[in-house]
């Protein structure tokens, strides 16, 4: 598999691979996503907006490949769609390499794209959103830092929960089930369900979905 491109971020090294038909990306020697699916990601976005009646305003942490992104573009109702990428790097790869997978989406007036640590930025930012969608890790029990767990303890949520608007959606990706996790946005969250999605390779992936407890 050739290497198109090393970067070395704040957090260690990135690289994107790839063969004659598909990328990978690698962050300090673990593979985090590629181009082969995406089917997970899509629904990782498309449940939330269905929770919603019209979700008008969307935070997604993390580009990635782009799936999520694209997916979020479809709804009609999509006015401004937020995307927290902290690697410059796998932003300007949406430009050359991966632009096929997000399409025009990064220059799409409703986007806006911030280069940031999403903890920092939720802990500072007054925004609210209609829907957050929460894919930075391989999932809550195997984070792409150690300083990403907190995200998806009790704390995490509470901050999370307070960028929900009233009625609003948060959907967590995970390569696998997190009981613990599940447990922790149940005792948080009013509705919560988890939705797997077959792999070709391992066990499903699994998109947890939850909406905001009435005030």
């Amino acid at each position: 598999m050739r290497v198109y491109e090393r970067h070395a971020g704040e957090h260690g090294e990135l690289v994107l691979r790839g063969d004659a038909e598909h990328f990978e990306i690698i962050s300090n020697g673990v593979f985090l996503m590629d181009t082969r699916a995406g089917e997970s990601e899509r629904l990782l976005v498309r449940t939330a907006l269905g929770r919603v009646a019209r979700p008008s305003s969307i935070l997604i942490g993390g580009l990635g490949v782009g799936f999520s992104l694209a997916e979020a573009l479809r709804s009609p109702y999509a006015r401004k769609v937020t995307v927290i990428e902290r690697e410059p790097a796998v932003i300007r790869w949406h430009a050359t390499h991966l632009k096929p997978y997000s399409g025009d989406a990064l220059t799409d007036p409703r986007v806006d794209v911030e280069c940031a640590d999403l903890l920092s930025w939720l802990r500072t930012s007054p925004q609210t959103y209609d829907v957050l969608c929460l894919d930075i890790d391989n999932g809550p029990d195997w984070t792409v830092t150690d300083a990403n767990a907190v995200l998806y303890e009790h704390a995490g949520l509470d901050l999370l929960a307070r960028r929900l608007r009233p009625g609003g959606a948060l959907a967590v990706w995970s390569a696998g089930t997190a009981p613990a996790f599940e447990s922790r946005l149940r005792e948080r969250f009013g509705d919560v369900s988890a939705h797997s999605v077959e792999v070709a390779r391992g066990e499903p992936d699994i998109v947890y979905l939850a909406s905001r407890r009435p005030a």
